[in-house]
């Protein structure tokens, strides 16, 4: 049965596709409710006003009539899936496919004017995206693992030849430089792993870059694997740590709990940071250069009296005796292994600064 023009009238109305008529001279004569959706432009912004306002310029509008009255693009006075930009109400750039032609009326007046049927095609061009996603995916997985695995071996060797010559000397920073590697490594393992599941879930979000440019944002998440604490909520914590890694991590970790987070990558840079503003609680490392973990809890306490400290560290060897000082001192709370369980460390938080 054939659509009445009535009926054909409501299908193109109603439309999900952008459909825009012109006139001979490139004002809008039609808009539909699909141009509405898309664009934000309501049919009373738009009809009859120049056609070059929904371009991101008047060249780019001139080239897409250009290319109805080419013979390359479909045959004159057609085009078919001509990929131009539509330029949304908010300023967005929306690429689009077009399939139109030019009108031949009964006058002058309506000759030349043309019709266009607009496919979005972000949607399409998203998928695109993930399907090359995922095949990186795949390629990274299968050409940096194994070597990741490789380095990984090589470390655990590494440190028992290090312990094997140190004897009964300190190896501390030695095993402190391994412990960075297993960091770092474990790290593009987590990287790998967002990308898969980007792909996977077909979904990723992107950040800007320089300029313009965007990047996909492949930071992971941390997830809260406990109720938060509403003693947490704007605690104001301020983590001291050589590597700026743990400082980062630790900060996501007590950001989720509702905590303002700053860093220090030192005693003496902790110390200037304390004269600039009220800190509730200092979660320092141990080991660090210029000024170690006892050093600035005991400048803390001199010149900050009641605010609380607590102390971590990735060694179990303490050759200066830095914990047991810090704990004959009178040190509060408990001092954590790195990796610090992130449950434990905010309860401790909680009931440090609660208690304080």
């Amino acid at each position: 049965m054939a659509l009445s023009v009535e009926q054909l009238e409501r299908l193109i109305a109603h439309s999900t596709d952008i459909v825009v008529g012109t006139d001979r001279r490139g004002v809008v004569v039609y808009y539909n409710d699909g141009a509405k959706k898309s664009l934000g432009y309501s049919a009373e912004e738009i009809i009859g006003k120049f056609v070059a306002q929904l371009y991101p310029s008047l060249e780019e509008a001139k080239r897409v009539k250009e290319a109805m009255r080419s013979e390359h693009h479909g045959g004159p006075g057609t085009v078919e899936t001509f990929q131009t930009t539509f330029v949304a109400k908010d300023g967005e750039h929306i690429p689009v496919a077009i399939s139109g032609a030019l009108i031949e009326g009964d006058d002058e007046e309506t000759d030349g004017g043309t019709i266009g049927f607009a496919k979005d095609l972000r949607e399409i061009l998203r998928k695109d995206q993930l399907a090359t996603l995922g095949e990186v995916a795949i390629g990274l997985s299968h050409e940096i693992k194994n070597p990741l695995a490789v380095v990984l071996n090589q470390v655990e060797l590494l440190e028992r030849d290090v312990a094997r010559m140190a004897g009964e000397l300190d190896a501390s920073v030695e095993n402190e430089r391994l412990d960075a590697i297993r960091r770092e490594v474990a790290r593009i393992s987590e990287i790998l792993e967002r990308v898969g599941e980007m792909a996977e879930h077909e979904k990723y979000e992107t950040v800007e870059y320089i300029g313009p440019a965007k990047m996909i944002d492949l930071r992971r998440r941390p997830t809260r694997v406990h109720a938060s604490d509403p003693r947490l909520k704007g605690l104001r914590i301020l983590v001291v740590d050589d590597d700026l890694g743990i400082c980062r991590t630790l900060a996501e970790i007590l950001e989720l709990e509702g905590c303002n987070v700053e860093t220090a990558s030192d005693g003496e840079e902790a110390l200037r940071r304390l004269e600039s503003g009220p800190i509730d609680l200092v979660l320092s490392d141990v080991v660090m250069p210029n000024m170690d973990g006892y050093e600035l809890l005991q400048a803390v306490r001199e010149k900050h009296r009641g605010l609380p400290v607590l102390l971590m560290t990735a060694f179990h060897y303490d050759k200066d005796h830095i914990i047991k000082r810090s704990r004959l001192d009178g040190l509060e709370g408990v001092v954590f292994k790195k990796p610090i369980d992130a449950e434990r460390l905010c309860q401790v938080i909680a009931e440090t600064v609660s208690n304080n």
